[in-house]
């Protein structure tokens, strides 16, 4: 975001403080508007023609630019599935170090995708240990698949629930 005399088209699609249409003005007729009630005149858009301004506080351009960051982080982000692989015939403190590790995971917006990997006739085993995770991890996340048992292993996928 351009702010103030850094702005360099002639004119401007003009927004007020109270959100009201000034409609197409001068830059320099806008910045003089914005010296006299001490706020700063921020283009929304390079891209349209003429480019989008408004007249704002000078705290909440602060505000509104920390929000821009905020939203382009998370776009950038994106979700990301990290997987957690565990056996069958785990030990209790393995087990409640795995759950941990997957709510930090989903508290941080991320799915999380439990594998156990068989090795003999364990499916079921293996199907009753991830359906407890799930029960245990339903504060903080939801799985949109049931549980998945193929030859070699068995996968649940769990979603961050929308904060």
């Amino acid at each position: 975001m351009i702010k103030n005399e850094k702005i360099k088209a002639s004119e401007v699609q003009l927004t007020g403080l109270d959100g009201e249409d000034l409609g197409i003005v001068s830059t320099k007729e806008a910045l003089q508007m914005a010296k006299n009630l001490k706020v700063d005149l921020v283009c929304l858009s390079l891209t349209a023609s003429p480019p989008p301004c408004q007249l704002v506080h000078p705290v909440d351009f602060k505000k509104q630019k920390d929000q821009e960051r905020k939203k382009e982080r998370q776009a950038e982000r994106g979700m990301k599935t990290k997987e957690i692989r565990l056996t069958a015939f785990i030990e209790d403190h393995d087990y409640d170090t795995k759950k941990r590790q997957a709510e930090k995971i989903l508290h941080a917006g991320d799915a999380v995708q439990f594998t156990v990997r068989l090795e003999r006739k364990e499916g079921q085993e293996a199907k009753r240990l991830l359906e407890g995770l799930v029960k245990e991890l339903k504060s903080c996340g939801k799985q949109e698949k049931g549980i998945q048992v193929s030859g070699k292993q068995v996968v649940v996928l769990l979603f961050p629930l929308k904060g």
